[in-house]
């Protein structure tokens, strides 16, 4: 009788632990780079956008067509910065609950990857964010995030779970590119690792330890070219060499894409809450093992008025709170300030980025890019969430010491990304091409705007006609004093910058090691902004413009560069 008891107990937890045999289908939706758009309406003017309240009927409409233990619900991180929310959240009411463990875990979410720009909010925040994750049963995974003190994961690298009758391994990831973007003292303690050969090692472990039937990857890094050569965008590269996954997803580029072959499949949503990726598992299992399978992954676009009324509802006090406080006035602006103005020369908008900066001892030049594509800002009054719109980063202002041969070559390297020799057709650096991230054709930027860094504190030309290394001619100082390209200057630019991004101090400078050059460390910028219209009361572009400050530069030679410029904004822009 005993022996006839123990097997069927055996027999039975064979059962319980094994997939049953049929056809299991496992539901996947994620979303990635949110910045921070968790409500439908802007703060200031009502307008309607896409939202997490939106995704969150696709979720709804999901779990409730498929059955809920049939559905997992992912993201692939940047979750803590890019909006009033977030800021206000991560710091100016930290005493509270942090908003988005509330928001997730009302979604019921299953697992989150950090992103680069979450790791940028410090360890205040991101700390205190995974540890409210963790209490409402959210993984927060970066599993390349290690510790310097012993090498293991400072955050989890993997959560199991049970869905669709399967086990399944969600294993997480941030971007290893982070020291090149984010100042030290926001990940102390922290080294990353590259994805590759990392995460390969990571499933073949898991997949020996906890016998997943499903094995899906999220990470924070763009698609890349799959060639191996972006530390920053390793996905393709997973996408073509991952053995024993089925799913993995991407996100950083802000770029839409699906993948699928026989083997494997990637999805990134984009950007902003616009989309929502969504794949369909189909797993045969036959006498306890799966013996084949099937991927399909799509984009579900978001429909911004489909907000979730329940959810509007639940968290219409947090929203309230939040337009409250960035509706608080805080000066005014005398002019406009239109950030695709910074594309053909000095502009108020420029201006006022490089006022900013030398307003901070003791820099004496400035170098600083368009933030926006194209932005505007109308003259009034200003509100606090104007600043959001003028700088929407959390970049810390830093100050480096550069040689003045440093800063020509610099700046020769910036303006190659930016324009072209003119070849009778077109000044900027510009194509015409398919935007892939919302797949529509037209004229765009070779290059990201936001590494065309001018300069100010000096006087300059850029000449057109002249090829790379020949453009720059730097005449002299604000105030009219000698610029010595052998002499040494203390230079502002952004704590993204001064930490390797956009490879300008590194491939144009030659500056290898910039941190070892920084002598000073201010607060984010927008805070310099905030302080400023605090004392000042306003923007005047006469204050912000003034030459004996900030100098002049601008392309050469007239009338041929005029032209040019306005030809070519004309294909980017359209008209007036």
């Amino acid at each position: 009788m005993k022996l006839r008891f123990c097997l069927l107990t055996i027999l039975l937890l064979g059962a319980c632990c094994g997939p049953k045999d049929g056809v299991h289908t496992l539901e996947v939706l994620s979303t990635n780079d949110v910045h921070g758009t968790w409500f439908d309406s802007s703060y200031v003017d009502g307008s309607i956008r896409p939202s997490l309240l939106a995704v969150n009927t696709i979720v709804r409409q999901t779990r409730e067509s498929a059955g809920h233990d049939n559905v997992l619900l992912l993201d692939a991180g940047d979750c803590l910065q890019g909006d009033n929310a977030t800021y206000y959240y991560n710091y100016i009411d930290s005493t509270v609950p942090h908003l988005y463990p509330r928001l997730v875990s009302y979604m019921k979410y299953d697992a989150i990857a950090a992103g680069n720009h979450d790791f940028e909010t410090g360890h205040g925040v991101y700390d205190r964010v995974a540890k409210e994750l963790q209490e409402a049963g959210i993984a927060f995974l970066a599993g390349n995030a290690l510790r310097t003190a012993d090498g293991k994961p400072y955050f989890p690298t993997c959560k199991i779970f049970r869905r669709a009758g399967l086990k399944i391994a969600v294993l997480g990831y941030t971007n290893p590119n982070i020291p090149g973007w984010v100042s030290e003292e926001m990940w102390s303690g922290i080294r990353f690792a590259s994805l590759i050969p990392l995460v390969q090692e990571d499933v073949d472990r898991i997949q020996a330890k906890e016998k997943p039937q499903v094995t899906i990857v999220v990470i924070h890094s763009g698609a890349g070219t799959g060639e191996g050569n972006s530390l920053e965008n390793q996905g393709l590269d997973l996408y073509r060499s991952l053995r024993g996954v089925d799913l993995i997803v991407n996100s950083h580029d802000h770029r839409p894409r699906i993948e699928q072959s026989d083997s494997i499949c990637l999805m990134n949503s984009g950007s902003h809450a616009r989309n929502v990726a969504h794949a369909t598992l189909a797993f045969t299992v036959k006498k306890g093992r799966v013996t084949d399978k099937t991927c399909n992954v799509e984009l579900i676009p978001v429909v911004a008025e489909n907000a979730d009324p329940e959810m509007r509802a639940a968290f219409r006090r947090e929203f309230e709170t939040v337009r409250d406080f960035t509706r608080k006035p805080i000066g005014r602006l005398d002019c406009r300030l239109r950030t695709r103005d910074a594309f053909t020369g000095m502009s108020p908008y420029s201006n006022l980025l490089h006022t900013l900066s030398l307003s901070c001892s003791p820099a004496d030049i400035s170098f600083a890019a368009p933030l926006t594509y194209n932005k505007t800002i109308e003259s009034g009054e200003l509100v606090f969430n104007d600043l959001f719109s003028i700088y929407p980063f959390e970049n810390q202002l830093f100050i480096i010491n550069m040689s003045g041969r440093e800063i020509k070559d610099y700046l020769e390297y910036s303006y190659e990304k930016w324009i072209q020799t003119w070849d009778g057709a077109h000044a900027l650096r510009i194509q015409l091409r398919d935007d892939p991230r919302n797949s529509q054709r037209g004229w765009s930027f070779v290059e990201r705007f936001y590494n065309f860094d001018s300069a100010a504190g000096i006087n300059y030309t850029v000449d057109i006609t002249k090829p790379f290394g020949q453009r720059v001619h730097i005449l002299s100082r604000a105030g009219g004093s000698p610029f010595d390209e052998n002499a040494t200057y203390h230079v502002a630019m952004t704590s993204y910058r001064a930490c390797g991004g956009g490879d300008l101090l590194k491939l144009g400078a030659g500056i290898d090691q910039p941190e070892s050059r920084i002598i000073a460390r201010y607060p984010e910028i927008r805070n310099i902004l905030y302080q400023y219209l605090e004392e000042m009361g306003n923007i005047d572009p006469a204050v912000i413009g003034d030459p004996a400050r900030i100098g002049h530069w601008e392309f050469i030679p007239h009338p041929l560069a005029d032209q040019a410029l306005a030809a070519d904004m004309q294909l980017l822009f359209g008209t007036e």
